[in-house]
Formats: C-alpha cells, sequence, structure tokens
C-alpha cells in the first residue's frame, strides 16, 4: 500500500528527522520527501495499511502541516 501526503516541509534537514521518525516509529514504512515538487510530497509504501493519523501526527510534532492526497481515477466516466 502507498501512501501520498502534500506537506509544509521545506527544510531537508528537517525531512531527514522526520524520515528517521516515521522510520523509527514503523520500521517496516519506505518512506521518502520529494521536496522540489511543489506539494512537497512525502511517499510511504508499506505491506499493510499505512496508519495516516500517525504519520500527521509526527509531521505536526514538528511543526509542520501534513494533508493525505486521495487517489485520481483519470478518464473513469469522463
Amino acid at each position: 500500500m502507498i501512501e501520498v501526503f502534500k506537506t509544509s516541509v521545506s527544510d531537508a534537514y528537517y525531512a531527514k528527522l522526520l524520515l528517521l521518525k516515521i522510520h523509527k516509529k514503523f520500521p517496516v514504512y519506505k518512506a521518502n520527501f520529494d521536496l522540489s515538487d511543489c506539494d512537497r510530497i512525502l511517499r510511504i509504501q508499506s505491506p499493510s495499511e499505512v496508519e495516516v493519523p500517525e504519520i500527521i501526527k509526527i509531521i505536526a510534532g514538528f511543526g509542520y502541516e501534513a494533508e493525505q492526497l486521495q487517489d485520481e481515477i483519470v478518464g473513469a466516466g469522463n
């Protein structure tokens, strides 16, 4: 399962700290930031369901915001 978050994280140093915190709490998650994206994306891959509220809470603990992005099906019903 993959979850994608729009974040307010803009500093690479804090992105690394957040990844360390996420990986410590959820060792099976594979997480990365794309700070060059306009939405400063955080992607998390997990063999099971991603704990979305916990991820948002971790990011908020560092003073940043995160919003889960919903999957969009392009071309469906059009």
